[in-house]
């Protein structure tokens, strides 16, 4: 508990410092500036595989998310079907990459990676989609600093990647712990 408390001031206060000084120097971070350090600190926070591995696949599902729009821009119509052909490409492309890495890329990093760059520039690429060359690559630059901020920031207090699972007492059923796998979860008493 102390762990979470101490993850989340630590996220908080570099929030709050990314909102101050965007706003002193303009560097337009603000839009994004909770979304990137949130994302930041659970690519940080979920034990699974190593640190790199989880930033490999959130940037290989960033990119994806990129040419998706790009795709989107170029080629389909901008109707609910052609949104959807993307969405569905978009969707195939990360299931490859985490299938083709042989898993030691995440699915779960390279979609939240996705979902990272589509939920910070839809609603900027629907005002002007023709201006995407511009504008993707200053929400992709505004977001991956503020992902990195955040990522930091959790990467300070959260427990190393390859900490030793915490078993339930024994006798009592463990609901949620850090680092406890599901089977030991469900696993009866005994």
């Amino acid at each position: 508990m102390r762990r979470n408390f101490l993850c989340g001031l630590t996220l908080a206060v570099s929030a709050v410092v990314v909102v101050v000084l965007s706003a002193t120097f303009d560097l337009e971070l603000e839009s994004v500036a909770l979304l990137g350090a949130a994302l930041g600190a659970v690519v940080a926070l979920v034990p699974d595989r190593g640190p790199g591995a989880r930033l490999a696949g959130f940037a290989l599902g960033f990119v994806v998310a990129w040419a998706g729009y790009i795709v989107r821009a170029q080629f389909l119509p901008d109707t609910s079907s052609g949104r959807a052909v993307a969405v569905g490409i978009v969707v195939v492309l990360c299931t490859l990459v985490a299938a083709l890495s042989a898993d030691r890329l995440p699915l779960w990093s390279v979609l939240l990676g996705t979902a990272a760059f589509a939920g910070g520039y839809e609603f900027t690429y629907n005002a002007a989609p023709p201006e995407l060359l511009e504008t993707s690559l200053s929400t992709a630059t505004t977001l991956l600093l503020t992902v990195g901020i955040g990522f930091l920031a959790a990467s300070l207090v959260a427990p190393p990647s390859d900490a030793p699972r915490t078993p339930p007492a024994p006798g009592k059923r463990a609901v949620s712990t850090e680092n406890t796998r599901l089977d030991e979860i469900m696993e009866p008493a005994k």
